[in-house]
Order: structure tokens, then C-alpha cells, then sequence
């Protein structure tokens, strides 16, 4: 009985997959997405969807599932060493350029206080490099500290973001909602799919609820209920947020915005509680940085312990943090950074939020497609097996989208880092099939 009590409930596992996924990624969305017009918007119930598809199919491979590696364990039960590599390197890289993608939100939010540090794109880009350093070298000191601190600053932006999705609606304007719901005359269609990596970006994280299935009460139960209803929980705090945005600030003037969550309140209330929202956000997105370049380094010692990745990545220091390999990705985020300068920091912000939407459901897709693999392995009942293939290939259609949606550069950019990644695994896979290497 004790044993069960320490256990998550079902409304404890809910809260954590929407607080997961509701970090920086929601702080400059409405920039972006009043840069195609309010029909934009149309995306987040195609994205919704899609994300709660993709949120069962790997609450269910979570159950079936329990190894260590989540996604790239998945995908192993189909393709092997290959499987697990490649899932894990594009995830790997995916979420090193979501680092920069977050580094550039907190800039933009940053301007507000300091305007010069995004007044030319060479200096957002001297900043946005400068805060990956920044927070690379504040994680030198080891886990202790660094966890905590983002628990905490997460809250900098979910409260400000889920208070406007309640309290907004007293300001907003059905004109100003009408003038700027199409500036660009694009048809349903267009207007469905012309923000689906960018609202596609507000729920990446979703396929980390399924490594809490240890920890829960009634895991086949509770898992896939709690990653339907967490993720369905940030979808509508995601759409009534950014739709009551566009009632409140006029499109044009909220498409050329740094920090639109502090705009917007500088408008409902006074400059003061915009400046204190800006604040916040800063906060927020530098904790979430900070727990996120600490992450891609654990996930990159974790690969090479497994011989999956270059052994320098598993050295650590007596405060047990893989300098080295947070130093290499330091490098490799900078690269990125300079790679995608552009006119605008919003600019920026889409180019490497395509990438990493294209980098994360390649991932996707073949973790998914394991799941019959899986469900054949467990002899799943006909009934479950028919409503999991149902939602897996849902889920699988939504993601080949999410890629087409992306758009030509991103895709030229995923298809040559997922190339690069057989080259890398062409010398790993003789690890594993010669001189009896482990399988």
C-alpha cells in the first residue's frame, strides 16, 4: 500500500506532459504565426490531433516498452542497432537546435530591456551565442543544482501564457481579430498548413511521458490516458492564448514584435507588467536552455556508454558533468547559430524551428511504425492491435505532413544530417556484428 501511494496519479502524470511540453516553445509563436495572418491558427487543430495521435502511440509503446532509450529503444525492436542510432542521433540533434531556437526567444524577450543586442543580425547573433556559452558553462557544476532551477523557471512562462488563454478575453476585439485574420488571401487549405511546424514545435517534448510508466498507478490505464489529456490540456491552452493575442494587438504590429507575451500585457494592463512578463519569459527560457544543454550532454554520454557515440562524450568531472561533451556541443550550437543568421530574429527563429520539426518526427516515424513489432512480440488482443494501427498510422500520416509542411530548406537540411548519420553509424556498426559484440 505504501509502494502505491508513492506512485503518480493519473492528474499528477497529466499536469507533468502539458508542463513538459509547455516550456519556451509557446513565447514567440505568435510573432511568427502573425507574420501568415489569424487563419494560421487553423494549424493548431490539425496539430492537436496529430500531437494526441502521436502522444498514444507512444503511450503504448511505453507500456510494451520499457527500456531504457525510449524512442530509439522502440525503434530497435524493428531495425535493429541501425534503428536505434539513427533515431537517437536525429532526436540528439533535433533538440540541440531547439537549444539555439530557445537561445534566440530569450534575445528576442532580452531586447525589450536591452534593444542593441537585436538591433543587426550580427549582433542577435553574438547574443544567441553568447547566451549558449552562457549557460553551457553554468552547467560545469553538475545536475545538483540545475534540474531544480528549471522546475522552477518553467513557471515563468506557463503562468503568463495560461492567464491570457482565461483573463484576455475581457480586452479583446473582434475587429481587430477580424483585420487580421487573412492579410495574405489564403484559401482553408493554405491557412491549415501554414503554421503546422511552428505549432508543431509547442508540443515536441510530448514523447517523454512514456518514461514515467514505472512511477504511475495502473500504467496501461493511466499512461495513454494522461498523454492524450496532457497534451490535449496544452492544445487548448495553446490555441485560446494565441488566438486571443490576435484580438488584443493589432497583426501588424504583433508581427514585427521580439516579445509578444509582453506586449500584449503592456497593452491589457500598463509598460510595467509588460516589462515583468518580459522579465519572466527571459527567466524561463534561460532556465529552460540551462536544463537543456545539461540534457543533450547526459543524452550524449548516456549514447556513448552504450558505444553509440565518440567515448570522449561519456568522460565526466568529479561533479559528474560531461564538460567535454558539452564543450562539442557548445561548438555545434554556435555553428548553427551562424549558419541561420537572418534579416529578423523571427526569421531565424522559423528557419531552425522547421529544422528541428523535420530532425524530431523523422524520430517519429520510425519509433512509431515499431509499435506493430511490438504489439506482435506482446499478443496484443485483436481489439487493441486494430485501434493502435488505426491511431499509429494517424499519427504517422500527421508526421510525413509535419515534414512536407516544413518546407524545401528544411527538408534539404534534415535529409543531410540523416545522411551524415549513416556515414557516422557506417563505422559504429561493427561494434555490434563482428568479434561477438553485443546485440
Amino acid at each position: 500500500m505504501a509502494e502505491a501511494e508513492k506512485k503518480m496519479s493519473l492528474m499528477q502524470l497529466t499536469v507533468l506532459v502539458a508542463v513538459n511540453m509547455m516550456g519556451s516553445g509557446i513565447i514567440m509563436l505568435p510573432t511568427n504565426m502573425a507574420q501568415v495572418g489569424a487563419i494560421s491558427l487553423l494549424s493548431w487543430g490539425v496539430t492537436a490531433i496529430g500531437s494526441m495521435a502521436i502522444a498514444y502511440g507512444f503511450a503504448q509503446a511505453g507500456v510494451l516498452n520499457q527500456r531504457s532509450g525510449g524512442m530509439s529503444a522502440y525503434a530497435e525492436e524493428a531495425y535493429g542497432k541501425s534503428g536505434f542510432f539513427i533515431v537517437f542521433y536525429l532526436y540528439f540533434f533535433s533538440l540541440a537546435i531547439g537549444n539555439v531556437a530557445i537561445a534566440i526567444s530569450a534575445v528576442g524577450y532580452l531586447a525589450t530591456f536591452f534593444p542593441w543586442l537585436s538591433s543587426t543580425p550580427a549582433s542577435t547573433c553574438i547574443s544567441v551565442v553568447g547566451l549558449i556559452w552562457l549557460t553551457t558553462v553554468a552547467n560545469f557544476g553538475g545536475p545538483k543544482v540545475t534540474g531544480r532551477l528549471g522546475a522552477i523557471t518553467v513557471w515563468g512562462v506557463i503562468i503568463p501564457v495560461a492567464g491570457l488563454s482565461l483573463i484576455g478575453w475581457f480586452w479583446f476585439s473582434g475587429s481587430t481579430f477580424k483585420a487580421a485574420w487573412n492579410p495574405k488571401g489564403l484559401s482553408l487549405v493554405q491557412g491549415m498548413g501554414s503554421s503546422i511546424a511552428l505549432t508543431l514545435w509547442a508540443f515536441l517534448g510530448m514523447e517523454s511521458a512514456a518514461q514515467n510508466s514505472d512511477a504511475v498507478e495502473n500504467p496501461k490505464r493511466n499512461v495513454p490516458l494522461a498523454c492524450m489529456l496532457g497534451t490535449l490540456g496544452a492544445a487548448v491552452i495553446y490555441v485560446l492564448s494565441t488566438t486571443v493575442i490576435q484580438g488584443i494587438v493589432p497583426n501588424e504590429e504583433l508581427a514585427q514584435s521580439t516579445g509578444p507575451f509582453g506586449l500584449v500585457y503592456a497593452q491589457m494592463f500598463n509598460p510595467t507588467v509588460g516589462s515583468t512578463i518580459m522579465a519572466l519569459a527571459v527567466m524561463a527560457c534561460l532556465g529552460s536552455l540551462l536544463g537543456w544543454q545539461f540534457t543533450i550532454a547526459q543524452t550524449a554520454k548516456s549514447a556513448a556508454e552504450d558505444r553509440m557515440f565518440p567515448a570522449f562524450f561519456a568522460k565526466v568531472t568529479e561533479s559528474n558533468a560531461p564538460i567535454r561533451g558539452m564543450l562539442v556541443m557548445g561548438v555545434v550550437q554556435s555553428a548553427m547559430a551562424l549558419s541561420t543568421i537572418s534579416p529578423s530574429l523571427s526569421e531565424q527563429f522559423s528557419v531552425l524551428v522547421n529544422l528541428a520539426v523535420v530532425t524530431n518526427v523523422i524520430p517519429y516515424i520510425i519509433a512509431l511504425s515499431a509499435l506493430i513489432v511490438m504489439m506482435q512480440k506482446a499478443n496484443v488482443e485483436p481489439g487493441a492491435y486494430r485501434r493502435n494501427v488505426v491511431v499509429a498510422v494517424v499519427a504517422m500520416l500527421y508526421s510525413v505532413y509535419a515534414i512536407y509542411a516544413s518546407g524545401a530548406n528544411a527538408v534539404l537540411g534534415g535529409t543531410v544530417v540523416m545522411g551524415i548519420g549513416f556515414v557516422i553509424f557506417g563505422f559504429l556498426a561493427p561494434r555490434f556484428v563482428i568479434k561477438g559484440a553485443r546485440t
